[in-house]
C-alpha cells in the first residue's frame, strides 16, 4: 500500500495546469507539494461536497479540467455525486483516497471499511473511465492515462491510514484563495 505523500507526490508529477481542489487529510501535504493559485484547499468544507464544487468548476473551465482529491470518508458523504458527475460530462478527475478512516475526527473506520468498492459504484454510476491503484509503482505508471483525456474519471487510491490527523487549517484565508483561482482563470 502506498502512503498519502506518495500518492500525491505522483499526482503533482502530472496534474498538468489542472485546477486541483484538496479536502481534509489531503490539504497539508498538497500544500506542501503544490502552491499555485489553481490549487484550492476546501476548508472548511463541507464533507461530501468538494465533488460537486469541481463538477461546476469543470463545466465552467472545460479546457483546463479539474481534480478533486476527496477522502474515502468525504466520498460516503455523497455518492450520488457520482451519478451527476455522470450523466453532467465535463473534465473532472475524482481521486478517491481511500484509507478506511475518518483521519481527521478521531480515527474511526469508515462504514465499510475495507469491503467498499468506489470502482464499482463509480461504473455503476456510469463513469466510464474508473482506474484503481493499491500501491506507489501501479499508480506512478497509470497516472498519466487516468489523468488525461476527456473526463470525467475516477481514480480509487488505496493508501495507508495515519491515526491521529488533526483538521487542517487551509494554508490561507478562504477568501484569498478564491481571489488567486478567480485570478488565474482569468
Amino acid at each position: 500500500m502506498m502512503t498519502l505523500r506518495e500518492a500525491l507526490e505522483v499526482l503533482a508529477a502530472h496534474r498538468g495546469q489542472r485546477i486541483v481542489i484538496t479536502t481534509m487529510s489531503p490539504i497539508t501535504p498538497w500544500h506542501e507539494l503544490s502552491d499555485t493559485p489553481l490549487d484550492f484547499a476546501y476548508i472548511p468544507s463541507a464533507m461530501g461536497q468538494a465533488p460537486a464544487l469541481g463538477l461546476g468548476l469543470a463545466l465552467a473551465q472545460p479546457r483546463r479540467g479539474v481534480i478533486v482529491v476527496n477522502g474515502d470518508g468525504c466520498m460516503l458523504m455523497n455518492l450520488g455525486s457520482l451519478v451527476t458527475i455522470a450523466n453532467h460530462p465535463a473534465n473532472l478527475y475524482l481521486l478517491i483516497i481511500d484509507n478506511g478512516h475518518y483521519e481527521v475526527t478521531g480515527g474511526q473506520p469508515t462504514a465499510g471499511a475495507g469491503h467498499t468498492d468506489f470502482a464499482g459504484l463509480a461504473h455503476a454510476a456510469g463513469i466510464q473511465r474508473v482506474y484503481s491503484f493499491d500501491d506507489v509503482q501501479t499508480w506512478r505508471t497509470g497516472a498519466a492515462e487516468a489523468v488525461s483525456g476527456t473526463g470525467p474519471a475516477v481514480i480509487w487510491l488505496k493508501v495507508e491510514a495515519k491515526m491521529g490527523q488533526k483538521t487542517p487549517a487551509p494554508p490561507r484565508p478562504m477568501g484569498e484563495q478564491i481571489n488567486r483561482l478567480r485570478d488565474a482563470l482569468g
